[in-house]
């Protein structure tokens, strides 16, 4: 069972199905049994396909074949389960509430919400928020008809673009181009839409672009250039840059030519890191052996076969584009292996 949550509310409604999420083992594996969630995004992107490969790496159910003997290689009697959700910002609010045990995240949208600064000023930091590693850059899309005639951001004015849901970290990241190239929301037709629906509508004629942050290559994207001629808007120059400026988890990046159907050149654009999060109140032994479980490796032979971006999660920049405390499971075993100063 899957269930979706927007981040802006209803935690009450949300907590009465949590319990729902995984269904119940026999009752003589009951006490055996650990359940460990991921809350990654739509279906359509990266984090839902990546925290499959994630809680396949990480869980060892009981009664499983050892890893010695070519069994399972994560955490004993841990099963992990990956959910939908609406993405970044429902996931930081479902781990901070303890709806969770853990997410993924961008970011930038991961250090606001633990420090209570950008979009999150005004509102409760969310202080329990620590991270367990860095994944890989996400790549903000800009999608359009092909026949739309949107070449920059600028031509988005008075145009009928979707941002993202509530409780995305797309919809926080279309906020920010759209004011460097000095638009907002009032100067678009604007609808809040999961990239699955933009996708539909984009084709049907009833929508001219959407933005959506993911991996490349994206599915839901990649379907869609399959059967309808699209473009890649690209996010550069000086607009860009000044995001970059003001905004320390931006990075300039590129979605390489033909990582699309019809995309023959590279193009600009910005990206944020990937972030797997938890609580401060997960225990340390347990975050400690996700942590161990995540970069063995049979995780690595997992990684590089499942997706295209798995094969970025390496060691090398597990560490990198984190802004808030690393959980200290997390954090032990990074200074057991090296990563980090003893």
């Amino acid at each position: 069972m899957c269930v979706r949550w927007n981040g802006t509310g209803l935690l009450a409604a949300i907590s009465a199905f949590i319990v729902a999420l995984v269904p119940a083992p026999p009752a003589a594996a009951q006490d055996d049994m650990l359940f460990f969630r991921i809350a990654t995004a739509g279906r359509t992107g990266t984090y839902f396909p990546i925290g499959g490969l994630v809680s396949t790496a990480i869980s060892a159910p009981p009664g499983s074949r050892s890893c010695e003997e070519g069994g399972a290689c994560g955490v004993p009697d841990l099963v992990a389960t990956a959910l939908t959700s609406n993405g970044s910002v429902a996931n930081v609010n479902a781990i901070g509430f303890g709806l969770v045990e853990s997410g993924f995240s961008q970011s930038d949208v991961a250090y606001w919400a633990q420090t209570g600064t950008g979009p999150f000023l005004g509102k409760r930091p969310i202080e329990n928020l620590r991270a367990i590693a860095n994944l890989y850059p996400e790549s903000l899309h800009l999608v359009t008809a092909r026949d739309a005639g949107i070449e920059s951001v600028t031509d988005l004015q008075g145009k009928r673009v979707s941002l993202d849901e509530p409780g995305s970290g797309t919809l926080v990241e279309a906020r920010i181009v759209l004011s460097a190239y000095e638009l907002d929301e009032r100067d678009l037709d604007t609808e809040y839409l999961s990239p699955d629906k933009a996708a539909e509508k984009l084709a049907a004629g009833e929508l001219d672009a959407f933005f959506f942050v993911s991996g490349f290559p994206a599915e839901g994207i990649e379907r869609l250039a399959a059967s309808f001629p699209v473009r890649l808007v690209p996010i550069g120059g000086a607009p860009a840059q000044e995001v970059i400026r003001q905004n320390r988890f931006f990075s300039e990046h590129v979605i390489p030519a033909g990582s699309y159907e019809g995309q023959e050149d590279d193009v600009e654009t910005l990206s944020v890191g990937a972030l797997w999060l938890t609580s401060a109140e997960q225990p340390d032994e347990l975050i400690y052996g996700v942590t161990e479980a995540l970069w063995n490796d049979a995780s690595r032979k997992l990684l590089d076969e499942g997706h295209a971006k798995g094969r970025l999660i390496v060691t090398d920049t597990a560490l990198d584009n984190i802004a808030i405390p690393l959980h200290p499971g997390a954090e032990r075993y990074y200074r057991e292996t090296g990563l980090l100063p003893k």
